[in-house]
């Protein structure tokens, strides 16, 4: 399950963050995830409560922000949001279409203290 290793190297990220900045506690964690990132989002919530434990993010809330992918319609010239990688453009019904975007999980913001 690899949703355990990016938790522990959010875990990594926060301490870095916390040495960097000066807090002690995360509070809160908000993680924009995109729709293609490979990413089961309940086994991530399962793998953060047991890597966070012990740590300076024990207890903390992890909320998830869902990115939508997008692609380049070749047909239409457009960048468009899509729900599936290999779904048709959603404006024109092309075919021809190259995902560029979605795969991304970024930590958006922290509460500490």
């Amino acid at each position: 399950m690899h949703e355990m290793s990016l938790c522990e190297s959010l875990l990594t990220a926060m301490e870095e963050a916390a040495q960097t900045n000066g807090f002690a506690k995360v509070r809160r964690v908000r993680l924009e995830i995109g729709r293609f990132a490979g990413v089961e989002v309940q086994a991530l919530r399962f793998g953060f409560d047991v890597v966070m434990r012990g740590s300076l993010a024990e207890g903390a809330e992890l909320v998830v922000i869902d990115r939508p992918g997008t692609a380049w319609c070749f047909d239409c010239d457009e960048t468009v949001e899509i729900a599936e990688r290999h779904a048709p453009c959603p404006r024109c019904g092309g075919a021809r279409m190259q995902a560029n975007g979605g795969t991304e999980m970024t930590i958006k913001d922290l509460e500490v203290e």
